[in-house]
């Protein structure tokens, strides 16, 4: 069935092809393989950038996957804090990822997983290992070839899945961290051919407003970076608040060694969603497909231009509080902020985020910052810090009839507040924050039944953090005639999760005896997964993640839902207003 964003309207689960097929029209050549760099400074968008150019090159018909290498020696980000690292994205098969794997997937129809993110830490690890192992026969193991191999060969290991692998080298040209990876894209292109690898390095050319001009000295200083290393560019990406003049393009192109139509102008946008049109426009794809020489069909980008009108152009709008202790840093909530504008598009909504510090949230003060929102959402986290200015956000959305989204440790304030102030547990908690609970609401389930690997998990508070988390993709029994069931229209589902604590089950008969409902949980009943409210215009928590699952072109439902709400509560106040 077609799912419809307004004049938005895609497939779902389709992907159409250029006639033939890739591998008949490579006439059996190798996979392609892009490189996108990054020079001068940090978070120019290499994550943005690298999904829109798998978006470009999916409407030309090729299948595209991506990886992105990062250096530091984490072996994972699971355990990085938010406000360094920003948020954690997690994946189907339970892998904690890069933020950028989330941009990957929102832009592309990519699946990705353990093979699309790799570290130095995981590197490192995989050739120790090999050397304990005794794997090397005794050599000297070095940087050159045995570090660099293991990073070639988890490149290697997307070679099956795509026509295209992107893989994206995270820092900066110049970093120490990264000089490997580098020299290990540098030796890929031997190693495949030359004809079937294209570097791509984003940069920056900013615009000095005394001078009245832009310069190119910063991209000319990292274009002879990255050719110190042996890696000559193909396209140079630039970034800027401007289109780019021919005579600038020809200057760039003449310093850095490029054609003058391989410099494209990377403008700052409105909306991230407009990043591959403006590539699009500066003729992007097509350099790309002429240098890997591809042959594809023509682009069709009806939907995305469709999609950004629609964002242009919304009918209404509302404002969403999101409570947590990360708000200094909205990367933190990277998938949820754009899963909420997401639900928005569904709803024809422009939605506008507060950000409310939870640590700072006292009794008194939730009425003066909650008095002008359509709807209020409490995040993911972990640790005790915020978690009572949360309990008060819930309380004051349960009693005010503001519609509530509570997810992961969301869902678990939700419990506990409402075991608190309904139910007449006056000292309930989760033992996450109270381990001596006498009453622990959410608490370590320490055995409990794993659908992905049909058997009996354990989990102990001694493990390494991740040993005991649930991680990825589970599956999920809906209520008939619950609010969840209504969102999702259908009986049962799969979401991905990322959290270590649970429902006690020991409290659900006295809290769905108080108005309770429990409207998910998993098929063996043992794992609460939603939660809901009675008499409530919509009060939702859930365990998982969804905004893991929503993409632009397929607004994930519990946040579309949300959104519905939130318009209800607040009369369909037009943008005009």
């Amino acid at each position: 069935m077609p799912f419809c964003i307004a004049s938005v309207c895609v497939i779902k689960g389709t992907k159409k092809k250029a006639k033939g097929g890739m591998a008949e029209r490579m006439n059996g050549k190798d996979t392609k393989y892009i490189f996108i760099t990054g020079g001068v400074l940090s978070s120019l968008g290499k994550g943005l950038a690298s999904a829109a150019i798998g978006a470009l090159l999916e409407s030309r018909g090729l299948t595209v996957t991506l990886q992105k290498l990062d250096p530091y020696i984490n072996v994972d980000p699971g355990t990085m804090n938010p406000f360094q690292h920003g948020e954690v994205f997690v994946t189907d098969d339970g892998t904690e990822t890069d933020l950028d794997l989330g941009h990957y997937e929102r832009f592309t129809n990519a699946k990705l997983g353990h093979n699309n993110n790799f570290t130095t830490g995981k590197i490192y690890h995989s050739v120790i290992t090999k050397e304990r192992r005794g794997d090397y026969l005794g050599g000297t193991v070095q940087v050159i070839p045995h570090i660099t191999d293991e990073i070639k060969n988890s490149i290697r290991l997307l070679s099956k899945d795509a026509d295209v692998v992107l893989v994206e080298i995270g820092g900066t040209v110049g970093d120490i961290e990264s000089l490997p990876f580098l020299e290990a894209i540098r030796q890929f292109r031997a190693d495949v051919g030359k004809e079937n690898v294209i570097y791509i390095h984003l940069t920056l050319v900013p615009y000095i407003g005394t001078a009245g001009e832009v310069k190119t000295k910063p991209t000319q200083h990292s274009v002879k970076e990255l050719r110190s290393i042996g890696i000559q560019p193909d396209i140079l990406l630039c970034r800027t608040d401007r289109f780019l003049s021919k005579d600038i393009k020809s200057k760039i192109a003449l310093f850095c060694n490029v054609s003058n139509d391989a410099v494209i102008t990377a403008k700052d946008v409105d909306c991230i969603y407009e990043v591959p049109l403006v590539f699009h426009q500066e003729g992007l794809d097509n350099k790309i497909i002429e240098l890997l020489n591809i042959w594809t069909r023509t682009p069709r980008l009806e939907s995305w231009e469709q999609l950004c009108r629609q964002i242009k152009n919304p009918v209404y709008r509302i404002k969403i509080a999101i409570v947590g202790k990360y708000v200094d840093l909205t990367e933190s909530y990277k998938s949820l902020n754009e899963a909420l504008y997401h639900g928005g598009l569904l709803n024809n909504s422009r939605v506008d985020l507060k950000f409310v510090d939870s640590e700072s949230l006292a009794e008194e003060t939730c009425h003066s910052m909650f008095n002008d929102v359509d709807g209020i959402l409490v995040p993911g986290g972990f640790g005790s810090r915020g978690f009572e200015g949360k309990i008060r956000a819930a309380r004051f959305a349960r009693e005010n009839n503001i519609p509530f989204f509570g997810i992961c440790l969301g869902m678990q304030v939700a419990v506990v507040e409402f075991a608190r102030n309904v139910a007449g547990i006056e000292d309930a908690h989760s033992a996450e924050m109270d381990t001596a609970s006498p009453h622990p609401v959410i608490y370590l389930m320490k055995e409990w039944y794993d659908e992905q690997s049909k058997s009996i998990q354990k989990r102990d508070t001694a493990s390494d953090k991740g040993g005991t988390m649930r991680l990825g993709a589970y599956p999920c029994h809906l209520q008939k005639a619950t609010l969840a069931h209504m969102a999702y229209e259908k009986d049962d589902i799969s979401e991905r999760h990322r959290h270590r604590f649970e429902f006690n089950n020991e409290y659900r008969d006295v809290l769905e005896k108080s108005g309770m409902v429990v409207s998910g949980a998993s098929p063996q009943g043992d794992l609460v997964e939603i939660i809901e409210l009675k008499d409530h215009l919509w009060f939702l928590g859930c365990q998982f993640h969804p905004e893991f699952k929503s993409s632009p072109m397929n607004p994930h439902p519990l946040f579309a839902d949300f959104i519905k709400a939130a318009l209800e509560k607040s009369d369909h106040r037009c943008i005009r207003d």
